[in-house]
């Protein structure tokens, strides 16, 4: 039983406590009141660190064994810094693109070119962070926004690990990391949408932590029918940790038609560019019938991705953010296609 409910029993009460008393029973209806929101059972962090730049560890020769197991995190790079770039590839009908090999990719550092030195599309375990709406706004799509949810992770790498953080009024992480994927839909068949939208937060606080994530390659996955209109965090600020951050970001969008608000007209353009940042897409839903299939496309694509990487010629250890580009040279009789890609990354610094 709830310590707020359980009767409190007091002998020879003084008739000076009864003030005291008072001011207890009134304590006790704020925290039943606060109760309701559904979050509130599962760990909400405060206001979480600002994620901090990722610098990644050089490490050579008879290192890389003993620093593999003591920080299993890190990025290893032997001898040198090798950048990795994650990506997908698309025609323009929106159809992913498989099979091309290493010859196919130009790889462009600040503009200038870059010799290609490891290439793979290996589907190789993720760690994903599911980002999830439980604003009251999404009362009449949460069935099928679940079942899209469960419908990704049933159709992901066997080996990825998830956790879910649940939003409205602020965000709470529901479901730490796990790869049981009964788990997580028993949890989320508990949930209830309600209240507003702290969207900012929600990613601000997946991204911060991914920094515990178990495997090299991470991921968010949005789930969203709007804007935010409750996050202490600014647009600013969450730009600038995605843009610090080595996660890919994939966004389901279930907005509505006509939006009635600022927010709500907002929240589309700000999904895409923290989607395009980092190489991933957003994905509009007109219909939440397709939530499924769009869910599964999504998991299809992150066990589909190419991987190129390269040394940088510029070998300056000066902290500053370098622009990447990636040009496509198909074979013939190919359409014309897309690829996406990381828009960029911080050298490492002294």
């Amino acid at each position: 039983m709830d310590a707020a409910r359980q009767p409190v029993h007091i002998r020879q009460i003084p008739r000076w406590s009864t003030y005291v008393c008072l001011l207890l029973v009134l304590l006790s209806g704020v925290h039943l009141c606060a109760q309701e929101n559904p979050l509130d059972n599962a760990h909400t962090p405060t206001k979480p660190a600002e994620p901090a730049r990722p610098k990644g560890e050089v490490i050579t020769g008879a290192d890389v064994a003993s620093k593999a197991t003591s920080h299993p995190n890190a990025t290893i790079r032997v001898d040198a810094n090798l950048v990795l770039v994650p990506m997908t590839v698309t025609d323009t009908q929106n159809r992913l693109v498989t099979g091309l090999e290493r010859e196919n990719f130009y790889v462009y550092e600040n503009n200038q070119p870059q010799t290609i030195r490891s290439f793979s599309t290996d589907d190789a375990p993720v760690t994903i962070g599911i980002i999830f709406d439980l604003s009251g706004s999404m009362t009449s799509k949460y069935a099928r926004a679940r079942k899209a949810l469960s419908e990704f992770m049933r159709t992901s790498n066997p080996q990825d690990e998830f956790f879910v953080i649940a939003f409205n009024d602020r965000p709470a992480i529901v479901v730490d990391y796990t790869s049981n994927v009964d788990d997580i839909d028993a949890r989320m068949v508990m949930l209830k949408p309600t209240a507003r939208t702290a969207l900012i937060d929600a990613v601000y606080l997946g991204i911060n932590k991914l920094k515990d994530a178990k495997y090299e390659r991470k991921a968010l996955l949005i789930i969203s029918d709007g804007g935010d209109n409750r996050s202490r965090y600014s647009e600013g600020e969450l730009r600038k940790a995605v843009r610090e951050s080595d996660v890919q970001i994939y966004s389901i969008g279930i907005f509505d038609q006509y939006a009635p608000t600022v927010e709500e007209k907002e929240g589309p353009v700000l999904l895409a560019d923290i989607c395009d940042m980092t190489g991933g897409r957003l994905f509009r839903v007109n219909d939440v019938a397709e939530l499924g299939d769009i869910a599964s496309r999504i998991s299809a694509e992150l066990r589909n991705e190419y991987v190129v990487g390269y040394k940088p010629t510029d070998i300056k250890k000066d902290g500053n953010y370098r622009k990447l580009k990636v040009k496509l040279n198909p074979p013939q009789g190919l359409p014309q296609l897309i690829v996406h890609n990381r828009q960029g990354y911080y050298a490492p610094s002294e």
